[in-house]
């Protein structure tokens, strides 16, 4: 069986994998997009609320691939324990975004008690 072959297994399975990854990135820019003004999100929970518990890398690849006409309020977006992850410039305008909403930090961490955005587990389309 050649590399075009369509019931060549290793096309079956990438195509399967292309697929479940496509999936999961749209539902973390639907996720996303729905965080509320001055309320953030973490990795995780985003990745928990989108099936997959332990994936928390894959939703930062979601973020950094999503296209940017689909303007989704990436900035609401933060690591573990409220912490901003993306270097320099980056950061530094994602800490300015939050601000602008009033989302409260201490030091350099938003304060997740009082700005956390409770996604129903598992998330579910409205």
């Amino acid at each position: 069986m050649g590399p075009d072959y369509p019931c060549d297994p290793v096309n079956r399975t990438t195509a399967r994998v292309n697929l479940h990854t496509a999936l999961f990135r749209e539902r973390v820019w639907r996720i996303v997009d729905r965080i509320p003004r001055g309320k953030v999100s973490t990795y995780g929970d985003i990745a928990r609320a989108a099936g997959l518990p332990r994936g928390a890398r894959q939703v930062g690849r979601a973020m950094r691939d999503c296209p940017a006409q689909l303007e989704l309020p990436w900035h609401r977006v933060l690591a573990s324990g409220g912490r901003i992850a993306l270097p320099g410039e980056q950061g530094r305008e994602q800490r300015l975004r939050l601000e602008l909403e009033d989302v409260p930090f201490s030091g350099t961490r938003a304060l997740l008690e009082q700005c956390r955005w409770q996604i129903s587990e598992p998330w579910e389309e409205s």
